[in-house]
């Protein structure tokens, strides 16, 4: 059995799974994305998880600060409607849109992001990488022991994944993002989701060399037990 057999069995039989060649033009993806949002809210069609990648751009979320996009003329800037700050998009970057009904799964939004970041962690120990939640922080997070302290002695932290989501009649759209292999450099031109003091890293920054279709794989064999009624419980 191969791995996208594999994966298949272990997703709900009723959600479209789809992973999307190339690179995805953002205001397109965005058109897409609202009206099979409107489709799951009127009952029309199935809930839906989109994996791709985007060109180059930055993107700025419903909280975004003026001063944190550093170099306007890098990349084009899209006004995302999503909750957070601003964010880089990029190949090598794995883009996840969730879609999902939460009318079904529970109006709770803590607990909705927390059930996404706990989809991530599963996904990331899959290739031995312990992600961590943080505290005012939404995203997930790697210590970086071998980097130099921050200025107060406490462990360097760099960002591997970013979650960002907004709802519509309590379905979900946007959803997050996991660094496989960007250029991390593109991350210059913001301050990412407005933290200052921290980095940004990705699967093959930390030395593993992993594919998107790795971390899709993973993604795939973690989605149901991480939205599971207790695994992803608010702190």
């Amino acid at each position: 059995m191969n791995d996208a057999t594999m994966t298949d069995t272990l997703l709900p039989p009723d959600l479209d799974w789809q992973v999307i060649p190339g690179l995805a033009d953002y205001a397109e993806t965005l058109r897409r994305m609202e009206a099979r949002v409107a489709e799951i809210a009127a009952g029309r069609a199935p809930e839906a998880i989109w994996l791709l990648e985007h060109p180059p751009l930055y993107t700025a979320g419903t909280s975004a600060n003026p001063a944190d996009l550093t170099d306007p003329g890098r990349f084009p800037v899209h006004v995302a409607g999503r909750g957070g700050q601003y964010t880089y998009h990029g190949p090598g970057q794995r883009v996840v849109y969730v879609m999902l009904d939460l009318n079904k799964r529970g109006r709770d939004v803590r607990r909705f992001v927390s059930c996404i970041e706990a989809w991530v962690i599963a996904t990331l120990a899959e290739f031995g990488i312990t992600g961590e939640r943080r505290a005012g922080r939404v995203g997930v997070w790697v210590t970086r022991p071998e980097k130099a302290p921050l200025p107060d002695g406490s462990l360097r932290e760099d960002k591997i994944a970013a979650i960002g989501i907004k709802l519509r009649r309590w379905v979900s759209f946007h959803g997050l993002s996991i660094n496989v292999e960007p250029e991390l450099s593109h991350f210059d031109g913001i301050i990412p989701c407005g933290i200052q003091g921290h980095g940004v890293t990705s699967l093959v920054d930390l030395g593993l060399p992993v594919r998107l279709e790795d971390v899709d794989n993973a993604l795939a064999r973690n989605f149901a037990s991480s939205f599971a009624a207790r695994a992803c419980d608010a702190d």
